[in-house]
């Protein structure tokens, strides 16, 4: 194995070599930072990289640390504080803010001995499912650099596929998560709402969870181990499982009642064939594999839930805005944003109070109505996406029609926000590949509300069943 494929091997796997001395922390750092500057270039994963801090950091592991992670390269996507490195949500607007201190995740990720080499791109404030801002350039798809590695978390994607970084953080408010793990060949899971904690700026995200991006179902299982759980100032939080999560993954599921759909919930959708075909032999292998698998089509079909989750999503992505306003003392105006950004500004700031808290109800109706509905399967399988990774350009923030750009990244991912509404955990799984080109398939399946170890443990029957983690992306090879 070149050299540089030790960086598609898992954490896991890393740290071991890092402990037993057979490989020193420094060495690894160094290879990570190697591959950023030989690849970075091209494919634009990185806002700012760390070399200086990173190395530092990975000179003080020693042989031994029992620190779980102690000495694996990881990135953290550009809208989770790093103390010491600038936070620009993707948007130019943003001063050139330092913070001070670690988001939590940042926090949880430095004390299991990981070593962050920098931060990595996203749309402006997150909004896009594709990572295209106009403050950094584009992510570019590793497996075709011509393509969108998705979003919001396509600058992690981007460094993970072609093997810059192990693994990267990520988080999904809409997908964000899921989305690029389906566009570059990855395991992207959103965890339970309120499963890991958001401080210390929040008390609770109803939309948004964090997560990282891996090669297999068992390193996001020990990731998930490591994010989860309250922080005291916590809201809300979500049950705790009755063992480690990478514990159920790793036991056979038992027999589930899986149900299998390909009906979108943006209503007329067309969904492409081979994400058709990438579910029903999905839904075969299931069937193969001792499990109950039947058509059924969730009540999600409804146009009237895309403008209720956008009433949802704008307030809660504009809430940053604002916070970038409140540190340039001055209220953006429409030269300060992309198009698409400054129509959802617009829009959320007409939206009365009275109104908001209107859709709020009405969205969790829905999703109360939804989750009732899946409570009769263990499981719910459907595609990823409704079509592979777009050409970039496809979806434009900066096009002058902002309403139809955003209805144009529904159609692309139609199956994901759903998710975020209900709150329940979802996983994104690189089942197939198109054959012309190579290009990721993936499948979703969507779990039980907080049992993210049951739905860990299905796709691991399915990654055993069907591996994919050595289905490496050109650079990475």
């Amino acid at each position: 194995m070149p050299d540089h494929q030790l960086l598609t091997r898992s954490a896991v796997e890393l740290a071991d070599l890092v402990r037993a001395g057979e490989l020193s922390a420094r060495e690894l750092v160094d290879l990570s930072l190697d591959r950023i500057e030989d690849l970075d270039g091209e494919l634009g994963a990185f806002v700012d990289v760390d070399a200086d801090g990173a190395r530092a950091t990975a000179d003080a592991i020693a042989p031994g640390d029992e620190r779980p992670f102690a000495g694996v390269p990881i990135a953290v996507k550009n809208n989770r504080a790093v103390a010491g490195l600038p936070l620009h949500f993707g948007s130019a607007f943003t001063p050139e803010l330092i913070p001070r201190r670690d988001h939590h995740v940042t926090t949880r990720l430095r004390a299991a001995g990981f070593v962050i080499v920098g931060t990595t791109k996203l749309p402006e404030w997150g909004i896009m499912p594709v990572t295209d801002p106009t403050f950094g350039g584009p992510a570019r798809n590793p497996w075709d650099p011509s393509r969108t590695s998705g979003g919001s978390s396509g600058g992690s994607a981007t460094a993970v596929a072609a093997g810059m970084v192990p693994l990267a953080h990520a988080n999904d408010g809409g997908g964000s998560t899921r989305i690029p793990a389906a566009c570059t060949g990855l395991v992207g899971l959103k965890p339970q709402r309120g499963r890991i904690s958001v401080a210390p700026d929040l008390g609770h995200q109803f939309l948004v969870q964090d997560g990282v991006l891996t090669r297999t179902v068992a390193e996001t299982a020990a990731l998930l181990d490591l994010l989860a759980g309250p922080v005291v100032g916590d809201a809300t939080w979500a049950p705790p499982p009755p063992e480690p999560f990478a514990v159920t993954a790793a036991r056979e599921p038992g027999r589930l009642r899986i149900a299998v759909t390909t009906l979108p919930p943006i209503p007329d959708v067309p969904v492409a064939p081979e994400f058709v075909r990438a579910v029903d032999d999905t839904a075969s292998l299931l069937a193969s594999l001792g499990h109950d698998v039947e058509r059924a089509d969730p009540p999600w079909a409804s146009r009237e839930m895309a403008a209720l989750f956008t009433a949802e999503f704008g307030p809660a992505v504009c809430s940053t805005i604002a916070f970038a306003a409140h540190l340039h003392d001055r209220e953006p105006t429409a030269a300060d944003l992309e198009p698409l950004s400054w129509w959802l500004w617009e829009a959320s700031r007409a939206l009365s109070s009275i109104d908001a808290a209107v859709a709020a109800a009405r969205i969790q109706g829905f999703a109360r109505e939804l989750v009732t509905w899946m409570n009769a399967y263990d499981a719910v399988l459907t595609p990823a996406l409704a079509e592979v990774a777009v050409p970039l350009g496809e979806i434009d923030p900066r096009g002058d029609d902002p309403v139809a750009t955003f209805a144009r990244g529904g159609r692309f991912t139609p199956f994901t926000a759903t998710l975020n509404i209900t709150g329940q955990p979802a996983i994104s799984l690189p089942i197939a590949a198109r054959e012309e080109d190579g290009l990721p398939v993936g499948v979703q399946l969507i779990g039980r509300p907080a049992e993210e170890g049951a739905l860990l443990a299905l796709s691991a029957q399915l990654e055993a069943a069907r591996p994919w983690a050595d289905r490496l992306a050109p650079p990475a090879t």
